[in-house]
This record gives C-alpha cells, sequence and structure tokens, in this order.
C-alpha cells in the first residue's frame, strides 16, 4: 500500500455488499461504512460522538470474497487509498465523490471472534469461482445519479 495516499478505517458496515461486475467481467463490490469517534467534552465533561460515513469499493477476488463474507452491522477494518469520481448527471449536472478504494479488508477482533477461510488462489485468466463454478456477469444496475465505471 503506497504512503502518499494510505487510509486505514474501522467501523461497521452499514449497507450489504452489492457485488457487480464490468463489461469485461471484473467483479467489483461496493458497501458503506460508518466510522464512529467519541470524545469526552473538557468543559461539560459529557461524552459526545460523531459519525462519518464512507463508501469503499473493492475489486476481483476481494470484491467476490467481501460479498460473500460481509453483511450490515459487522465490524471491519479497511486499509486503502482516497480516490475522487466524477461524473455528470442525466440532468447535466456535474457530480464528484470520494470513495475509499480497498486494498484490505478483515472483521475487527476487537469485540467479536472469526473463522476464516483460505480460498484456492486463481490465476487471472481463470474466471471460474470457488468450487470450480463458472459464475456468470450479472447485469450491473445504477442509480441515475452514479457513473458506470
Amino acid at each position: 500500500m503506497a504512503t502518499d495516499n494510505a487510509v486505514v478505517l474501522v467501523g461497521n458496515v452499514t449497507r450489504d455488499p452489492e457485488l457487480r461486475f464490468t463489461n469485461t467481467g471484473q467483479a467489483t463490490a461496493t458497501f458503506g461504512l460508518a466510522v464512529n469517534r467519541r470524545w469526552q467534552n473538557r468543559q461539560t465533561q459529557e461524552w459526545e460522538e460523531a459519525t462519518s460515513f464512507f463508501d469503499v469499493v473493492c475489486w476481483r477476488e476481494m470484491a467476490e470474497n467481501v460479498s460473500e463474507s460481509l453483511t450490515r452491522g459487522a465490524r471491519v477494518m479497511v486499509a486503502g487509498r482516497l480516490e475522487q469520481r466524477s461524473w455528470e448527471s442525466q440532468e447535466g449536472e456535474r457530480r464528484s465523490k470520494v470513495e475509499v478504494v480497498a486494498d484490505e479488508v478483515g472483521p475487527s477482533l476487537r469485540w467479536a471472534t472469526a473463522q476464516v477461510t483460505k480460498n484456492d488462489r486463481r490465476g487471472p485468466s481463470d474466471g471460474a469461482a470457488r468450487g470450480g463454478q463458472s459464475r456468470a456477469p450479472a447485469q450491473p444496475s445504477y442509480s441515475q445519479e452514479e457513473e458506470p465505471f
């Protein structure tokens, strides 16, 4: 992971990962992540809290693993980089958003346990999913405000 634009987040998954495939069959999964910050106000001595929300993007095998492993509410650690994406809406307005492109995703073991199952390594030309079954590319669905890949 490059250090010039690195981010590590620990938070809760806000929506189940959505697995899609590009026109070339490349798997991609997106999910939301809520990161809470809690601190004590020194003047009032009361606890205060703020939540930040991030969109996380995963690619290739990690996308498939994330879609099979994570569900809403899971506490995870995400290491990756920030990337800005821009597009034009159907109304002709310029839109942009900053996403976290994940290099690594894993369960947080602070308050939970996890059982890890290692998958067989697949080469770049092997499109077969785990278990030797081939997975056909799904038709992507986009909201009107999003640009397809």
